[in-house]
């Protein structure tokens, strides 16, 4: 499949750079896959959606891993902690990579060894806390760190958040049947795609973990509706494999057989990733850019602090 396929023309104002005053205010733009329609709703109704399916999430929470600092030279660089591989010694973006060596010192940080595209092997004295490492398409500074974090949010790991959870809150939680399931969000889920080809795209893997009394209920749930991407590609991981706790490189693209997930909520995603991918896969190519045309039209919010969408 040519990644071209995975394009889109969005206008500049549509990409949220705040998160609305209250969670559940955010838009939700629902599809139903058995007859094609389109309904605009509000998330707060999502509770009144569900036709009895149990909704899993995932509970990681978001590392406060992005690193300020400066070389010997009194240049910039910024370190983006994504996983620790053993005691002190982390896989981890930095930038301006090319200009940075090898054995080369920047505060708390020795750089080990280059991994290419801007990935280092990196060695890190304390406990490296830093800012929330929000994305590159937000420029605005975000006044409450937890805003960045979804209200279930309990083992620290990630590089970046789930953020199709971000729109819940305790009181909507409250009102349906919900698991919690663990992957920690690392490159491979905001990496670009690289190529013309998707299958030329290779990913590196991610940790997750599910609970053996969390995947006897989904197991044996009448259906599923997955909270995510990271829950999607964890859920299939899971019913194939048979392991809790692993690494998962499954990469889900158009064609894939679903096994497990029945439903999905997920937010608007970038062009040219393998979120939309994975989206056009349980929805259908020209289907989803039939959503994609509706919530443009609709002026629907786009990307970690947007409006979201439910695949019935």
């Amino acid at each position: 499949m040519d990644t071209v396929l995975l394009d889109y023309e969005l206008p500049e104002g549509l990409i949220a750079q705040r998160p609305p005053a209250r969670r559940d205010d955010s838009r939700l733009l629902v599809y139903r896959r058995s007859t094609g329609r389109i309904e605009h709703r509000v998330f707060a109704e999502f509770p009144d959606l569900l036709s009895g399916e149990l909704v899993v999430v995932n509970d990681t929470r978001v590392r406060h891993g992005r690193l300020l600092l400066r070389r010997a030279t009194g240049g910039a660089v910024e370190v983006l902690l994504v996983e620790e591989l053993e005691d002190g010694l982390w896989e981890g973006l930095a930038r301006p990579t090319r200009r940075l060596r090898v054995g080369e010192r920047l505060g708390p940080v020795e750089l080990v060894q280059s991994l290419g595209d801007g990935r280092w092997l990196l060695r890190l004295e304390g406990s490296g806390e830093g800012e929330v490492p929000l994305p590159p398409y937000i420029h605005e500074r975000l006044s409450d760190p937890e805003r960045y974090q979804t209200v279930y949010a309990d083992e620290l790991g990630s590089a970046a958040a789930p953020t199709a959870g971000l729109h819940f809150t305790p009181e909507l939680l409250s009102q349906f049947d919900h698991v919690a399931i663990t992957l920690h969000v690392g490159l491979d889920t905001f990496r670009p795609l690289a190529g013309d080809r998707l299958e030329d795209h290779v990913l590196h893997g991610e940790r997750y973990r599910v609970k053996q009394e969390a995947w006897e209920r989904v197991a044996s749930a009448p259906r599923v509706l997955a909270v995510g991407t990271t829950t999607v590609r964890t859920l299939e991981t899971v019913i194939r494999s048979g392991e809790l706790l692993g690494r998962t490189d499954l990469f889900i693209t158009p064609g894939f057989e679903f096994v497990r997930v029945d439903a999905l909520l997920t937010n608007f995603h970038l062009p040219r990733s393998s979120l939309l991918a994975l989206v056009m896969a349980f929805v259908g190519v020209e289907e989803t850019h039939e959503i994609y045309r509706a919530a443009i039209a609709e002026r629907y919010r786009f990307y970690s602090f947007g409006d979201a969408m439910l695949v019935l």
